[in-house]
């Protein structure tokens, strides 16, 4: 137990009085400061550490300029975030690298599009963050712009096309191609697609990379057999259910949790999978392993991508834009093998 009695909050004076020390030189050991004695830091540690004494992280934060804050940003109404398996995935990366690095993640969520955008001026006046990830790159988002104006550090999880924004993407463009270039060497003809929303760049490069896989092996474009989505459970059982009159006998769709609805959509109208219908997702979420049957999908490094982002918005001293793309994999289970099951 410490020697020391001290009344009220503990005080960077409180513990210069103690060690017969300036309150400046306190200061100066606490932040690791080189030009301190070494039996002057030796003494002062001692206090700090019989006292119990933790520096005000905000005026802590005057001294070194940082927080040990990463704020995060996710332009969706909170109601999709929960039914989207992704974000918890993406999230998850972000906590763990933010832990590994000491620092405090704040997550920013929203009810409407209203709250959100009452949100960004606050985020650009805020001086309590070391930066910002934008987790869900949205197409002529205000915020992307803002945060470049105002200098404010932060990285975008997805691709911009401005130059100067730091990004950690996955390669859409492959991952679709893959999936649909599996189907074509299958022997499948009438080949479908349910697609994410087209207003981010992940679902236009998903949305691409199919029409690329299909144009380059000569096969037709048929836009009855494409279904735009939402990437929730519920959007993609009823985008199957638009895509059944059209007769496909194959399905790439943009997101698992879109699958898991569209194969639920085909249990209900009797369609035997792959027998009649084949599909093969995107993302390689846990549950892709449970869905009846497993699904085929494109796997891409989620938590990596979380992860990444902290790394990159840590080490990003120099200004320098970063742009990295990680690869994809083609994940083969029942929902599509490595055969046709005529």
């Amino acid at each position: 137990m410490s020697n020391h009695t001290l009344v009220g909050k503990l005080t960077l004076e409180k513990v210069a009085k103690l060690a017969g020390v300036s309150r400046s030189t306190v200061s100066r050991v606490v932040n690791n400061h080189p030009n301190v004695k070494p039996e002057v830091r030796q003494r002062v540690a001692k206090i700090v550490t019989e006292t119990g004494y933790f520096p005000d992280p905000v005026a802590r934060s005057l001294v070194n300029q940082r927080t040990g804050i990463i704020g995060v940003v996710i332009p969706q109404q909170v109601q999709f975030l929960f039914t989207n398996h992704y974000f918890p995935r993406l999230i998850q990366g972000i906590a763990q690298a933010c832990n590994s690095h000491d620092y405090t993640l704040s997550l920013f969520l929203f009810h409407t599009s209203e709250e959100e955008a009452k949100l960004y001026p606050r985020l650009l006046r805020n001086q309590l963050f070391d930066g910002i990830i934008v987790a869900d790159n949205q197409i002529n988002d205000p915020l992307i712009p803002q945060l470049l104006a105002n200098e404010v550090p932060f990285v975008s999880i997805g691709r911009h096309e401005d130059s100067r924004v730091s990004f950690v993407d996955v390669d859409n463009l492959a991952g679709a191609y893959t999936a649909v270039s599996h189907f074509i060497r299958l022997g499948y003809k009438r080949i479908a697609s349910i697609t994410g929303p087209m207003k981010n760049y992940a679902s236009i490069d998903r949305y691409q990379g199919y029409l690329n896989a299909l144009r380059d092996r000569a096969y037709p474009v048929e836009h009855q057999l494409i279904m735009k989505s939402d990437y929730t459970e519920i959007g993609g059982y009823e985008a199957m259910q638009r895509l059944l009159p059209h007769k496909p006998d194959a399905v790439f769709i943009a997101s698992d949790t879109m699958a898991a609805g569209a194969l639920r959509a085909l249990q209900m109208a009797n369609i035997a999978v792959p027998n009649e219908i084949a599909i093969i997702g995107f993302d390689d979420l846990p549950h892709a392993t449970i869905t009846n049957p497993p699904l085929t999908t494109i796997r891409q490094p989620i938590l990596q991508a979380g992860m990444l982002a902290v790394e990159t918005l840590l080490d990003n001293d120099n200004g320098v834009p970063r742009h990295l793309v990680l690869p994809t994999e083609l994940v083969i289970r029942s929902s599509c093998g490595l055969e046709k099951i005529s």
